[in-house]
């Protein structure tokens, strides 16, 4: 191996371990995003629906990511840079599902169920609305949180998020304007 390449490990290396996040309280939030998106947004009777939405794949798996993954970072940190991503696709997710399915969800979940699963069917799409709010305050918690880590270890540079063009549209996403 050459002196360069090495050198470049080193440096690759030296990055990452710069943005790694281990904040107790970003791992709590992690956890409480996971837990309520599950829960709540994609559970067994809105799932099926949730995939028809116009979003790439790579924003779905950035989804999983940030809520399914969680015992993958809880000791080793969480890259400030993926979480960044991570919460741009949330965002997205957001914004295109109020745009494009909350308005039509029920008429998109109509028929098929009877007994319990039909309670459990109209209780998910009653709640639909105010579950996406709460995603989106949770994933807003989040970035808040972020932006506040990144600025504090930054010491005077730059910080990351400004860095990244896509974050600014974050807030605007999650509010709905």
């Amino acid at each position: 191996m050459s002196i360069l390449g090495f050198d470049s490990i080193i440096l690759a290396y030296s990055l990452e371990v710069f943005l790694l996040v281990r904040d107790a309280q970003v791992v709590r939030l992690v956890e409480r995003i996971g837990d309520h998106y599950r829960t709540n947004i994609s559970n067994r009777f809105i799932r099926p629906t949730l995939l028809t939405l116009p979003m790439e794949k790579q924003s779905w798996d950035l989804i999983e990511t940030l809520t399914e993954k969680i015992e993958q970072y809880r000791y080793q940190g969480f890259h400030l840079d993926e979480l960044y991503r991570q919460i741009i696709a949330a965002a997205r997710f957001v914004s295109v599902t109020r745009r494009d399915l909350a308005p039509s969800l029920r008429s998109r979940l109509s028929g098929g169920a009877a007994g319990p699963d039909r309670v459990l069917r109209e209780m998910a799409v009653n709640n639909f609305a105010s579950n996406l709010q709460v995603f989106a305050d949770l994933v807003n918690e989040l970035y808040v949180n972020l932006v506040e880590l990144d600025k504090t270890d930054a010491k005077g540079k730059r910080p990351l998020y400004m860095s990244i063009p896509e974050l600014s549209d974050v807030g605007r996403m999650l509010v709905g304007n």
